[in-house]
């Protein structure tokens, strides 16, 4: 018998403690019916917003008037991605970016130190980021869709946010917020569904990697 190719949820589990983006609204989950209060059954109401846990970027999250997270392709969401493991990087430059075979790739994951601050309660500001420069490289070699695995790809408070402008103006999707901790190197089909919300500037998504032969 065949063994199935290992599947990897690379999504963070939506609770009221995880970590949020300061100055994003906070997530809460409350009981709108309850079948232990007499209701016939049990519905949730959910408060979250759009760039909490993982989480795609629509270019309208930066771009006035531009698409929203319901106009991305799934063409671009799902498909083969190389999945980068870069422990002790803080500053993701250009150089950093030409030492990695992208030779083919569409789909660029990246596994950083970030993965283990994710499970704080607290923004760590001194996370793992992309620079402006490595933007513009990605653009050039074709890369369609870049993933990170902190809540923001763009070095904290930078100025401009020139990261986010370069990729997001260039139609390349930005997945943040993955889970890629002990997710080996290597290509994987990547599945990709972000909640298709109208005109909107983001979405939680549901990500999972899947080994390919």
């Amino acid at each position: 018998m065949d063994k199935k190719p290992k599947v990897y949820d690379v999504s963070l589990t939506i609770h009221p403690d995880m970590l949020v983006w300061p100055g994003n609204p906070p997530v809460t989950v409350e009981a709108a019916k309850a079948i232990a209060r007499g209701d016939s059954s049990n519905v949730s109401l959910l408060h979250i917003g759009t760039h909490t846990a993982t989480h795609v970027d629509a270019p309208r999250h930066f771009i006035e008037g531009a698409p929203g997270i319901d106009s991305i392709s799934p063409d671009v969401l799902l498909g083969e991605a190389r999945l980068f493991q870069l422990p002790g990087v803080r500053r993701i430059d250009r150089q950093v970016l030409q030492a990695l075979d992208l030779k083919g790739v569409s789909r660029l994951l990246l596994g950083t130190d970030n993965s283990v601050l994710l499970r704080q309660k607290e923004l760590d500001t001194g996370y793992t980021f992309v620079t402006g420069d490595a933007a513009r490289y990605l653009v050039e070699t074709g890369i369609r869709l870049i993933g990170i695995d902190y809540l923001s790809i763009e070095e904290h408070q930078k100025e401009g946010r020139p990261t986010h402008h370069i990729l997001l103006e260039a139609g390349v999707v930005i997945v943040e917020g993955l889970d890629l901790a002990g997710v080996p190197p290597g290509d994987y089909e990547l599945l990709c569904l972000p909640l298709k919300i109208k005109d909107g500037d983001g979405a939680p998504a549901r990500v999972l990697l899947r080994e390919v032969s």
